[in-house]
């Protein structure tokens, strides 16, 4: 089931320096599971928690908490949606963290 995406935050939710913002947000990339979810995102443009278990070799719990990770960072977002949770990419964070990467 492909449910709707969530709305995108107008402005990154940290006021922190390039360095920081950095090393946040490639910390939150710091697990395969992590990495295999942003792609999973990206690809899907929304998902579901259940359908993200259903790919991952991982358990509810296990993904949860990954999912909680990217969320903190500002990775992704979450809508709830009734018993549900629709993720998505927040597309503002992933530009960002292409920038300071290239600035490198």
């Amino acid at each position: 089931m492909k449910a709707r995406c969530c709305p995108t935050e107008e402005v990154i939710p940290w006021a922190r320096s390039n360095d920081e913002q950095l090393a946040l947000l490639a910390s939150a990339l710091g697990h395969p599971a992590r990495v295999a979810i942003v792609r999973l995102l990206k690809k899907r443009e929304s998902c579901i928690c259940g359908e993200i278990v259903d790919v991952l070799p991982l358990a509810q719990s296990t993904v949860s908490q990954h999912l909680k990770v990217l969320k903190e960072a500002g990775w992704i977002q979450g809508e709830v949606d009734g018993p549900r949770t629709c993720y998505c990419l927040n597309p503002q964070v992933l530009e960002r963290f292409q920038l300071l990467l290239n600035g490198l």
